[in-house]
């Protein structure tokens, strides 16, 4: 089996201090990727930059305090990619991939844009470069005989099953027409299966971020943005998908939870 969890973890040192260091240490993946990390390697203590057991791949933010990705596997990858290529967003802390057996994963923290706002503009930007991207990886992935697997936050709710208050969020960023739209083109067109629809298609979630404001995670008001994105014949073979969702409030260490996949083989 091969087991891969993603999660937004709001800043890691933060995290370490409210359950991430207990939940790496206990958890079953062989992969997992993580977004929002918001520091540099030399910012973190030993236990968050290299946890025993683990090959760490990082990539920052050129911007201090924002952003950053990183992904660990206990299998040592065989090549690693910061970046896509496109040279405004190959510094900014949005993507890292890494070759594993038969197999390319990614760390993916789309921007979360901000109607009418230039977050928004970045954001339009990095989808129109990312499509072309995830086509040209799915082919190279291909003809290299592997199979490509994309986690993160991709911070667009795809139908009005993936968020709880839709109907209040139409017009905004997150739940755009034209955002929505770019995730269909993702499945459509570049031919990639998002693994937990797959298994789970009737919804209502399972939602994997609420915000902290209000109840929210108490009310399961949330938004199922984080997703593990799959050529399809990775995703034929998935046989669990789950939001690790905390038992209670105060037992968050983050306002995202950890998506996990599991597949056979």
């Amino acid at each position: 089996m091969l087991t891969v969890s993603t999660v937004n973890v709001n800043g890691l040192r933060a995290a370490a201090k409210k359950g991430y260091v207990e939940w790496l240490a206990a958890t079953e993946a062989d992969v997992v990727c993580l977004q929002e990390v918001r520091a540099e390697p030399e910012q973190l203590s030993g236990e968050l930059r290299a946890p025993a057991g683990w090959h760490v791949v990082a990539s920052p933010s050129e911007l201090k305090g924002r952003a950053g990705v990183a992904l660990l596997s206990r299998v040592e990858p065989t090549a690693v990619r910061v970046g896509f290529g496109v040279a405004e967003f190959d510094r900014a802390g949005r993507y890292v991939e890494v070759e594993l057996p038969g197999l390319v994963v990614g760390s993916l923290y789309l921007p979360s844009g901000d109607v009418g706002t230039e977050r928004q503009e970045e954001k339009e930007r990095f989808m129109a470069a990312f499509l072309p991207y995830l086509v040209e990886l799915r082919a190279k992935a291909a003809a290299d005989d592997r199979e490509v697997l994309i986690c993160g936050d991709w911070n667009i709710a795809h139908r009005e099953v993936d968020l709880k208050n839709w109907r209040a969020n139409q017009k905004q960023a997150g739940f755009l027409p034209e955002e929505r739209a770019w995730l269909s083109r993702v499945y459509d067109e570049a031919g990639y299966v998002d693994v937990m629809r797959a298994l789970h298609p009737e919804g209502p979630g399972p939602y994997s971020w609420w915000s902290y404001r209000g109840r929210a995670f108490d009310n399961d008001t949330g938004w199922r943005i984080d997703l593990a994105c799959a050529t399809p014949g990775l995703a034929e073979r998935a046989v669990s998908a789950v939001v690790e969702r905390a038992a209670s409030h105060d037992q968050r260490w983050s306002d995202h939870a950890p998506v996990t996949v599991v597949f056979e083989s």
